[in-house]
């Protein structure tokens, strides 16, 4: 985890623990898909190392996001998306932010938002280049230089019923 979050991360870490175990917490988790007839042919050896047993699937990655109100806008933020290195790049990113997406207008947030490490090029590339998101107006990083490199991304719900409302409006500037 430093790798994305650098010299910050000891203090970084505890946060971040506080924030999975918080009550609000919300987790979508992702296992491993097998193969049924790979596992059966498999040797007991090896089914011991691949985790074919269908209780024992490895997990590939989570989202932890919660239901927030910002700026008197209910919103989704998204905490956390990680996946492992082996399968990324492959759409399952996409999908994941898509179904968030989807949960966030089901649930009539306004917006979905998320931090991300400017450092971090691959996730910045994914947010604003594929999924079209984009700094807030009211992310901290616009206003104060000491948040410079975790700005503030979102994509407002155009569902959402009060699209017109002056809180929006300040989110889409």
């Amino acid at each position: 985890m430093e790798g994305p979050y650098g010299f910050e991360w000891p203090v970084e870490e505890k946060v971040k623990r506080r924030e999975m175990v918080a009550c609000e917490a919300r987790y979508i988790f992702v296992y491993e898909a097998l193969n049924a007839n790979a596992c059966k042919s498999s040797s007991r050896l090896e089914r011991s190392f691949t985790n074919c047993r269908a209780d024992r699937r490895p997990l590939v990655g989570f989202v932890h996001y919660r239901f927030v109100i910002e700026e008197e806008l209910p919103v989704l933020y998204v905490y956390e998306l990680q996946l492992e290195s082996r399968v990324q790049g492959k759409g399952l990113g996409k999908f994941l932010m898509q179904l968030i997406e989807l949960i966030a207008q089901k649930n009539q947030m306004g917006a979905v938002l998320l931090t991300v490490q400017k450092a971090n090029l691959g996730a910045m590339n994914f947010y604003v280049n594929n999924l079209r998101y984009l700094v807030s107006t009211i992310s901290p990083s616009r206003v104060d230089p000491s948040f410079y490199f975790t700005p503030l991304l979102s994509k407002v719900n155009v569902r959402y019923e009060f699209a017109k409302d002056i809180t929006l409006a300040k989110l889409l500037k």
